[in-house]
């Protein structure tokens, strides 16, 4: 049957007037990432930190256009390619959220690793790649497994993580005497035993994970100091990981993490791994080398060990790898029109 409908003339296309970003969207065991590749100005400055401090100003407008409805939605992730500042490094990154801008972040590095093989951003080496990538945090040790061009899954060393606190208690109004376990993996988070609060760690229950994650956060944060030895930028509580009894057999535990500003994580989290093997390795439970798998909300799991016992000044730490598998969901030219009065974006939740 022959269609009547008519191509008309693409005035989009020749409009002069719009902005025209263009993106790569992944997932990583359900969690997305958007990686703006072209259509914005990069923030300046010597070092990731620095230029994440700039990215908190004016260029924060692009966050929100990308991360915000339309385009996006509360639990949008992203990351912005930048020039890489050491001297191995093949390219820096920013990573944003519906909140601002995170220092670590393992389901993108995941998710990078792969799109730095597949997009020719690296010239593949079979069977390992290796991709050093400029951080917030500091510089990530990224690599892809390739078999016949194509990545199988990607992993990365992190930077030293570590457990400050262990078996601290508080009341939070809303739920009650809560314990938790301090950990950092390129961000700090409070880890929680769901099964301990009854707290059920399934999509249905997503409502009830982020409010109880929030008021545990905002709890911590207000009655412990969460301070990095290195830097004051790294000294914030980032989010409340919650675990349990995974359903894989295989698996140690479920994740789910709570973040930014009521954001679920899809994944495991890797920075959330990498601050759990520190803290099961503080507890005297965990072997060097010896893999551990780590359960998702998904379903979809990442694998995390410790490499190697470290220091950073005073505190014992542990040098993590995780990895787990990433995949393309599209390619996209976001477009924004003068007139459009939602240029800031929205968020509904």
């Amino acid at each position: 049957m022959q269609s009547h409908f008519q191509v008309y003339p693409d005035r989009i296309a020749r409009d002069t007037g719009v902005l025209r970003i263009s993106t790569v969207d992944t997932h990583t065991a359900g969690e997305p990432l958007r990686v703006i590749l072209s259509g914005v100005p990069l923030p300046k400055g010597k070092d990731i930190l620095e230029r994440r401090r700039v990215a908190v100003g004016e260029w924060d407008r692009f966050r929100r256009l990308l991360m915000y409805e339309p385009r996006g939605h509360v639990d949008m992730y992203g990351a912005l390619i930048v020039p890489p500042v050491s001297p191995t490094a093949v390219f820096g990154v920013l990573f944003m959220h519906n909140e601002g801008y995170s220092t670590g972040c393992g389901h993108a590095t995941i998710a990078l690793a792969k799109l730095a093989v597949e997009l020719g951003w690296v010239s593949a080496q079979e069977p390992v790649t290796r991709i050093d990538i400029d951080a917030p945090s500091g510089l990530l040790k990224a690599y892809a497994r390739v078999s016949g061009g194509k990545v199988v899954s990607s992993g990365f060393e992190n930077v030293a993580s570590f457990a400050p606190m262990l078996g601290r208690s508080l009341h939070v109004t809303e739920i009650g005497d809560v314990t938790f376990d301090l950990g950092y993996g390129g961000a700090f988070y409070a880890y929680v035993d769901a099964d301990k609060l009854g707290l059920t760690l399934e999509p249905n229950n997503a409502r009830e994970i982020a409010a109880v994650g929030m008021s545990i956060k905002k709890a911590v944060a207000a009655s412990f100091p969460v301070e990095h030895p290195d830097s004051r930028d790294l000294s914030y509580l980032y989010g409340t990981i919650f675990y349990c009894k995974p359903q894989r057999s295989d698996a140690h535990s479920r994740h789910v993490c709570v973040f930014a500003d009521g954001a679920i994580d899809r994944s495991p989290t890797g920075t959330g791994v990498s601050g759990r093997v520190a803290i099961i390795r503080a507890q005297g439970l965990l072997n060097i080398g010896q893999p551990v798998l780590f359960e998702s909300i998904t379903g979809e799991c990442f694998q995390g060990r410790v490499l190697r016992d470290c220091r950073i000044h005073d505190q014992s730490a542990v040098i993590p790898e995780v990895e787990g598998t990433a995949f393309i969901t599209g390619r996209h030219e976001f477009i924004l029109e003068q007139d459009d009065p939602l240029t800031d974006g929205f968020l509904l939740r």
